[in-house]
């Protein structure tokens, strides 16, 4: 089935991101996630439900978190960090907001499949999830036949989204041994108005 393939082929990107994580630069993302007096994050789209679901994983290890966009955000400033995730790097909301904030002074750290983007480009620390490949561009089937490469079983986004939501869910575990939180440390910061 068809359906069996297509969660084979997301299993595979989500080993390929495990494979590919650099220490130095998660070292480095959790330094500025946990002395940032605030931290910001903005995502389109599906890609902003990931963004969505971090912050609220880092409101629960009692980091200052807030979604760009909701009506209580603040203003960003030097001592911030902003944390955009673009597949593709080029978002235009992504990268105006992004842009806005390093003129305000804070740090900007990118999660996205292109380091040499735009918005990769312009961070302090980007953190690169492989996504889709540009495999699927070439539109003559012989030709990627003979090269064999097929096209993705996952749409769209999905193999970005679904690895960038497992990676940072994985890096709040890193975070949790960091500031030495357990499972009940988050449990009391978590809502109870359901």
């Amino acid at each position: 089935m068809i359906i069996n393939d297509a969660i084979e082929e997301i299993v595979e990107n989500v080993l390929a991101v495990s494979a590919e994580i650099n220490k130095e630069s998660i070292y480095e993302m959790m330094e500025i996630l946990t002395s940032s007096k605030k931290v910001f994050l903005l995502g389109q789209g599906r890609s902003g439900l990931v963004a969505r679901a971090f912050a609220m994983r880092l409101m629960h290890l009692g980091i200052n978190v807030y979604v760009v966009g909701e009506t209580i955000t603040p203003t960003i400033c030097e001592e911030d960090c902003f944390l955009a995730i673009s597949g593709s790097g080029e978002t235009s909301y992504i990268i105006s907001t992004a842009k806005i904030a390093k003129i305000r002074g804070s740090k900007i750290v990118a999660v996205t499949s292109y380091d040499d983007s735009t918005l990769g480009e312009m961070s302090d620390l980007f953190i690169h999830i492989k996504g889709r490949t540009k495999v699927d561009s070439e539109k003559n089937y012989t030709k990627r036949q003979m090269n064999g490469k097929h096209l993705s079983l996952s749409p769209l986004g999905t193999l970005f989204e679904v690895s960038t939501l497992i990676f940072l869910d994985a890096l709040i575990a890193q975070l949790m041994d960091k500031l030495g939180k357990t499972e009940d440390d988050l449990k009391k910061r978590h809502t109870v108005l359901e």
